[in-house]
């Protein structure tokens, strides 16, 4: 139904706190009071993903997908059946679309309207990602963005950018690191970092710092 918008007092955001944190919990408080949402059910949907769910089951998917090329031909053929038979295709995984990254081509996912991010695979999105600064920069300079992120390509890679809407989510295969032929998938995971699976990373080289011990 229409609503009268040229009275600032009718809309309920109006009264909201600029602060972004403060914003969250005021809407949290209202909508409760209204019986519209239960905190509880919130919080454990906050604390599946941001301790039960999350990079790690994506870099296992990719490691895997480093290890068994035939595993590997099925996700980019068909992710969505392959996640599924993996149970991972619930909320926010629906419709994924896997990307390999190649010596000649190098992809970036971004969201331009919204924050859509493959959840069961990456978990909570994290905040640069649903910045308004990166959504808008990744389309429009996604060399320098990149940089910023500590990533420097070769003129003669092309960058390719995707944008993920609620129809299809993107899911990065980064090129698996020289030098880990014959790592079991246990070890090469602990190479697969989140950003990398975005496309704003490189996986970890072998004689990373954080790397070591990978190799069993």
């Amino acid at each position: 139904m229409p609503h009268d918008i040229d009275d600032p007092h009718s809309q309920p955001h109006s009264h909201l706190p600029s602060d972004p944190v403060l914003r969250v919990r005021a809407l949290e408080t209202i909508l409760t009071r209204k019986g519209l949402i239960d905190p509880a059910a919130l919080d454990e949907i906050i604390d599946t993903y941001e301790n039960h769910i999350g990079p790690q089951n994506g870099a296992r998917v990719v490691a895997r997908a480093w290890a068994e090329p035939k595993f590997r031909e099925a996700l980019l053929a068909d992710a969505d059946t392959v996640l599924a038979k993996l149970d991972l295709n619930g909320r926010q995984g629906e419709h994924v679309v896997v990307v390999e990254n190649t010596p000649a081509r190098h992809n970036m996912v971004v969201c331009t309207l919204c924050s859509c991010y493959p959840w069961p695979l990456l978990g909570i999105p994290p905040g640069w990602y649903k910045s308004d600064a990166y959504r808008a920069r990744a389309v429009r300079e996604p060399r320098k963005v990149l940089a910023e992120f500590g990533v420097t390509l070769p003129a003669e890679v092309a960058v390719r950018v995707w944008d993920s809407t609620a129809e299809v989510r993107y899911l990065v295969l980064p090129m698996r690191p020289a030098g880990t032929e014959g790592w079991s998938v246990e070890a090469l995971e602990r190479l697969v970092s989140r950003d990398s699976m975005i496309g704003t990373g490189l996986a970890l080289q072998p004689d990373d710092a954080s790397a070591r011990g990978a190799q069993r």
